[in-house]
């Protein structure tokens, strides 16, 4: 190690892993980055991401001081300027027009810090609206409506025992290139591999072959948007041929002697000709589930962002009842984080209810509290009462993120009369902001994992303080939300620290716990007495200072079986056929006997890359070379394309050009472009991305093509047009 410089740990924030990292600090500036190989989880592993921490958090594009739109422009302002504009024109605007005036848009990054899993309940309270849009309805809310259905909890969401599973089906997953989502598993790919060194089964369900289908010991090539029919033959033969046992949740599960007349029409041989799967191959498939000692299947963000997301997410885990391995040690199985609520006692609940309200414009129901991201530009350039009329945007890019991205890009620009983004980033939505509000880099914010913990493939705790000190001026993160709430809610000026001392007595007072517990908080901070008090009112009576003394993280064990506790359905049981599932079975019959499309889109992901916020990182870029449109031979031969030769791609929301890469990973009726990319819009502030900008593949995309159950938009297996572009 240099002279003068010192180690730091801290959680990797750049993707759901949650790593533990190793930093090597020089002065003021992070220079180098390790692997952590004490970490409880993940025991030194490290991506390419996390390798990148320290370009991140040094970017010289990132901004450091508020910025406030004056005269047209933005330009750089203190943070009492900032707050004072959100608090006169943010209120103003409310005041005039009503709480539905506003809406709030959260982005992916919030999950990955600690401001982001405190304060937008908060600030979603202090606003009363209910026009609140989130990544999720682009990725995960088909299996959080799924989960709420099933289980009455929409964040109730079982994950595979990836350690002790024999036998593992994935679909619509790539965590060999995206280490997992809504499955927090450090080095996911290791994980694999130990799969099958121990004599396990590992099969891939994917129209492209990825690296983790290359992996695998059988790799099914499913017609993109088929997802639900294959599950449904998989369970429709399990059904049929009497191999269906839950075990020892047979006397939980309400709906089971419903299910094989719900599932009857999707024999294999039914569904075969959709999804491009022979019935042989689907039976055998079903059989090998069934018989496996342990077993789990895990679906992810192909199968979600699909016309029938919400039932794929569903018969995934109608798949683990059936087999028997819900809620079982090797299936799928529930997480307990430190943070979670205690248990509950078993017994009815609340349920989970859809559609308690609807989006003005095309009348989309709810989910979970959201609105689908893809209706925001109608609601803001849609003339009309209870019209959008300002905006908090938190760490946000839906103009590059959401569908038909020029028609957003339009309506931020000419129909907002203001919009706040917390964002470190001029990017292509922030740069329509009035005030832009960047949180510090983070090495310079303390990092615990709220969400991503209830997601982890084994139970542990970890927290890591700031390794630097914030720079002169700046302001810390959860400060910085603090008084954003504060300033939208008419409480401009109060000390921001009254925000956590009113949330920790709000958590009290549901906890039924005595305020006077308030005065036995540690940490030095409003967040840290609020995450104390957490752990303390958790299942496994720790406190910060526990923590503290751990920082390599306390391992809490494997997860463990955990129904009847976890479900909060109104009967108290698993509900396997509720209804919304049932009504929207006849849509998918339909499927059965549609043509399909001569052509088709589906996205990727790529292993230095998460989604548009990390491409102004030099080791993290690339847009031209990943940027390409992947095409099968035989598609290449008909439609006269050549490689590395540009293609016009064209679909209902417009068209891209993008280079062509002939490659057979792709199944033949398939191409693929990768999400997230198409920097070059004018006004922002990412030399690098903007330099090698790639094409946003969300630009052919109009947005009105949606999973009805869940409100996400549906991004795979869009029908396109595909030509020579000379």
């Amino acid at each position: 190690m240099p002279v003068n410089s010192r180690t730091a740990l801290r959680i990797c924030p750049l993707c759901e892993a949650t790593c533990g990292l190793t930093l090597t600090i020089g002065g003021s500036a992070v220079t180098a980055v390790r692997g952590d190989r004490e970490d409880v989880f993940s025991q030194g592993f490290i991506c390419p991401k996390g390798a990148a921490f320290g370009g991140l958090d040094a970017d010289p594009d990132r901004l450091r001081a508020p910025l406030v739109r004056r005269d047209g422009e933005l330009r750089e302002a203190t943070w009492s300027e900032a707050f004072d504009e959100i608090a006169v024109r943010f209120t103003a605007v409310t005041r005039e027009h009503g709480p539905q005036s506003a809406g709030v848009v959260l982005g992916n990054p919030n999950v990955h810090t600690m401001a982001g899993g405190l304060y937008p309940p908060l600030l979603l309270a202090a606003l009363r609206t209910r026009n609140v849009f989130s990544a999720s309805t682009l990725d995960q809310m088909p299996k959080h409506v799924s989960s709420g259905l099933l289980f009455g909890d929409a964040n109730a969401i079982p994950v595979p025992d990836l350690d002790r599973t024999d036998h593992l089906l994935l679909i619509g997953a790539n965590p060999y290139e995206s280490n997992g989502s809504l499955c927090t598993a450090p080095d996911f790919p290791g994980r694999l591999k130990a799969l099958r060194r121990r004599g396990g089964t590992l099969t891939v369900i994917d129209p492209r072959r990825t690296r983790t289908a290359r992996a695998a010991d059988r790799h099914l090539a499913v017609r993109p948007g088929s997802d639900a029919l294959l599950l449904a033959s998989l369970a429709q033969v399990l059904l049929a041929e009497k191999l269906a046992d839950p075990g020892p949740l047979t006397d939980l599960v309400d709906g089971l002697d419903l299910l094989g007349d719900a599932l009857a029409a999707f024999t294999p041989e039914a569904v075969a000709p959709a999804c491009g799967v022979d019935a042989g191959t689907l039976r055998t498939v079903a059989r090998e589930l069934a018989a496996a000692p342990t077993a789990a299947v895990y679906g992810r963000i192909g199968s979600c962002t699909v016309p029938h997301g919400t039932l794929a997410s569903w018969l995934v885990d109608v798949l683990n009842i059936l087999t028997g391995n819900l809620d079982r040690p090797g299936g799928a199985l529930f997480p307990l984080a430190a943070t979670a609520r205690a248990p509950r006692t078993p017994g009815p609940g609340k349920g989970f209810a859809l559609g308690r309200w609807r989006s003005r414009v095309s009348g989309h129901p709810e989910a979970k509290g959201e609105l689908p991201v893809a209706a925001l530009a109608e609601e803001i350039d849609t003339p009309g009462e209870g019209r959008l009329r300002a905006l908090v945007v938190i760490a946000a890019n839906p103009v590059l993120s959401a569908p038909d991205g020029d028609r957003l890009d339009r309506a931020l620009a000419d129909h907002l009369d203001f919009m706040v983004s917390v964002d470190p980033y001029l990017n292509e939505t922030s740069r329509h902001a009035d005030v832009v509000l960047p949180p510090p880099p983070p090495s310079r914010s303390a990092h615990f994992d709220f969400a991503l913990a209830t997601l982890a493939v084994r139970n542990q705790v970890r927290y890591s303080p700031a390794a630097l000190p914030l720079d002169e001026g700046a302001m810390d993160e959860c400060e910085i939300h603090a008084r954003l709430v504060l300033a939208v809610s008419g409480a401009h000026g109060a000390p921001w620290e009254t925000v956590d001392e009113q949330a920790v007595a709000a958590a009290l007072d549901r906890a039924g716990a005595p305020r006077e517990l308030a005065a036995r908080l540690g940490g030095t901070t409003g967040p840290e007495r609020r995450l104390d008090l957490a752990l303390r009112l958790g299942p496994y009576d720790l406190t910060l200072d526990d923590v503290l003394a751990a920082p390599h993280g306390i391992d809490l064990g494997p997860l463990r079986p955990r129904l009847p506790e976890v479900l909060k359905t109104r009967s108290g049981r698993v509900e396997l056929l509720p209804g919304p599932i049932a009504a929207d079975l006849p849509r998918l019959r339909a499927a059965l006997g549609r043509d399909h499309a001569p052509l088709v889109l589906v996205g990727r992901r790529h292993l230095r890359s998460n989604n548009s916020w990390m491409h102004n990182v030099p080791a993290l870029k690339g847009g031209s070379n990943v940027c390409t449109l992947q095409v099968h031979p035989d598609d290449a031969a008909r439609l006269g394309l050549v490689h590395g030769e540009p293609a016009r791609v064209q679909a209902a929301g417009g068209r891209v050009e993008a280079p062509v890469e002939i490659t057979d990973s792709v199944r033949d009726g398939v191409v693929s472009l990768p999400h997230g990319w198409g920097h070059g819009r004018p006004g922002t502030r990412l030399s690098v991305a903007a330099a090698d900008p790639g094409v946003n593949v969300n630009q052919l995309l109009d947005g009105t093509l949606l999973d009805p159950l869940s409100g996400t938009a549906v991004l795979n297996g869009i029908p396109v047009e595909v030509t020579p572009a000379h």
